[in-house]
């Protein structure tokens, strides 16, 4: 059973079928997790949770919050973390059912540091994408800002540092390995505010970091890559721990869902750390006219993949004969796919 987020709430689909709606079908899905038993979805008004696995929702808290981003603790499951529009980080010490502030991770930025560039069709203010949680401390995180940086708690999360991958500010997902916690990964874009708005395009960087020290100093890996926007990001739990990272010239084809001309969409995946990546894309998908907007590891082998599209549709990838496999379509825009088998 896959369990399908999209613009216009949850979808589920059996292994033989047609998609069909679950009682979540008037909300913007913009990620969904497991976590005790229950599946949560963080939407633009709140957080829903699911006791029958994406059947019947309720909503569990941050009413009128746009979440883009819920993380339960792999230490405590029932600790979890959701992000926000505008950047704020809340906890939940009870699976989800109640909520509070981190209060110290607001006061210790400056709001002014942190926002979006000026584009038509994008709310103002800086977005908590991404977050990680240290495996071996519940109370420690690192959050990704789009656009800020890389947010780092320490001294069980009463204190935060910022640092810059690069020099980049914008943050999209931050991925840590399962069998190096201290190593992450994170995608970024071309977004710049402040004096960094000051560098001109054609010499602003983006594309894919790693870090070995838990974010305190990043490494590019993304030399030479003809498609320097990274986006939607995953990594798989089993070795060896496959990094997959969907692909696009410019923020434009997930600014602007189903583009004129196409999004010229491309799926890469690296093996080796980001020494080397090789594209996933079939012959329709190199590039792909859909633009990429999720990515997560597939139960059937490492190294596959599911994708979530723009169109609407949810494809299965087998990494090692890069053939893609419909799952489903004519769904609204695809955003997250949690696999429940």
């Amino acid at each position: 059973m896959l369990v399908i987020g999209t613009t216009e709430g949850v979808f589920l689909k059996a292994a033989e079928g047609s998609p069909r709606a679950s009682d979540l079908s008037s909300r913007d899905v913009k990620v969904l997790r497991r976590t005790n038993g229950h599946v949560l979805a963080g939407t633009n008004d709140g957080v829903y949770r699911s006791a029958d696995g994406g059947g019947g929702w309720q909503r569990v808290g941050l009413e009128g919050q746009e979440v883009l981003e819920v993380m339960p603790a792999p230490a405590d499951p029932k600790t979890v973390y959701a992000g926000t529009v505008p950047a704020a980080l809340f906890r939940s010490r009870d699976g989800g059912s109640t909520w509070a502030a981190v209060d110290s991770f607001t006061q210790a930025f400056d709001p002014d540091t942190w926002g979006l560039p000026a584009i038509a069709g994008w709310p103002t203010g800086a977005r908590a994408h991404a977050i990680v949680v240290d495996p071996r401390d519940s109370e420690r995180c690192v959050v990704g800002i789009e656009v800020g940086g890389i947010a780092s708690s320490a001294e069980r999360g009463s204190r935060w540092a910022t640092t810059l991958p690069g020099g980049v500010p914008d943050i999209h997902y931050v991925v840590a390995d399962p069998g190096r916690p201290e190593r992450l990964y994170c995608s970024t874009g071309f977004g710049r505010i402040g004096k960094l708005a000051e560098v001109p395009d054609r010499e602003r960087i983006a594309g894919m970091f790693t870090s070995d020290d838990g974010g305190q100093s990043w490494r590019y890996i993304w030399d030479g890559m003809l498609h320097r926007y990274t986006r939607p990001l995953c990594i798989d739990p089993r070795p060896p721990h496959a990094v997959t990272v969907g692909t696009a010239p410019s923020a434009r084809p997930y600014i602007t869902y189903r583009i004129e001309g196409g999004a010229h969409g491309q799926v890469y995946q690296t093996n080796d750390g980001g020494a080397t990546w090789r594209p996933l894309g079939d012959a329709p998908h190199s590039p792909s006219v859909a633009a990429i907007l999720c990515v997560t590891p597939a139960l059937d082998a490492p190294g596959n993949v599911l994708v979530g599209t723009d169109l609407g549709e949810v494809w299965h990838v087998e990494a090692d004969k890069t053939r893609w496999t419909l799952l489903a379509d004519r769904l609204p825009p695809v955003q997250s796919v949690l696999n429940m088998d």
